[in-house]
């Protein structure tokens, strides 16, 4: 149980904003969600974005709880700070800090001019090519969203979680869908990708009512293990 935990942690968590190209960016977004896996709910998330003129913060903190605390009392922090485009989000730095198991902390560095992406692990420091459009774990599902109502279906796009850099592929659903989570039914978009190897898969229900904000992730990873994040508190400052 505790391999799909951490993988997911580290994996892409929440939220989102109007499109650039259509509207602008909430200024604020606070939000929560219980992450469900194996009939039990294992952890909390606290999610917030803040934009300042172009740029932007993604802080998610996440704290087991239950019956996963009592074996893995564990907390994340996430973060990703970057510059908003027209284009979507452009990461500049990301990180992954846990309390407890400090020798998997990871973080990426986005050198845009050089094009060069660093990373900082267990494993020490690693420089590679920064592909055009990477993203990291945290800014992907913004940008994946703030480009989520153009005549665009289909995102390619390199992600990284500050020690390996992966090839996704995101399809965009044209029908919406009805779905219901803690917080309410929202009308939703769907969107996801089709795993390679050992990548995860990955499901977003994006809210359309509220700024596409994804108000319910699942993620399964390559053995069929799964985790399903649901939205339970949404605050959004224009």
């Amino acid at each position: 149980m505790n391999r799909i935990i951490v993988t997911y942690i580290t994996a892409l968590i929440s939220l989102s904003f109007a499109p650039t190209s259509q509207a602008e960016p909430a200024n604020k977004i606070q939000a929560n969600y219980d992450v469900i896996g194996y009939g039990m709910t294992l952890a909390i998330i606290n999610e917030s974005f803040t934009r300042t003129k172009d740029s932007y913060r993604i802080e998610s903190v996440t704290k087991a709880v239950g019956m996963l605390a009592r074996f893995k009392p564990e907390t994340i922090r996430v973060t990703s700070l970057g510059s908003i485009t027209l284009q979507g989000l452009q990461p500049l730095s990301y990180s992954l800090i846990r309390e407890v198991d400090t020798q998997k902390n990871a973080s990426a560095r986005f050198n845009w001019t050089d094009a060069v992406l660093t990373h900082i692990d267990y494993k020490g420091t690693n420089t590679l090519p920064l592909p055009v459009g990477t993203q990291d774990r945290l800014s992907v599902l913004y940008h994946l969203l703030a480009n989520a109502k153009n005549d665009q279906t289909e995102f390619k796009l390199s992600i990284t979680d500050g020690s390996n850099l992966e090839d996704y592929i995101f399809v965009l659903s044209p029908n919406i869908r009805d779905v219901n989570v803690p917080l309410g039914s929202f009308k939703t978009r769907y969107i996801s990708n089709t795993p390679i190897g050992e990548e995860l898969k990955y499901e977003i229900w994006m809210a359309i009512e509220q700024h596409y904000f994804p108000c319910k992730i699942i993620v399964t990873d390559s053995k069929g293990g799964k985790l399903t994040q649901v939205l339970t508190q949404l605050t959004i400052v224009p």
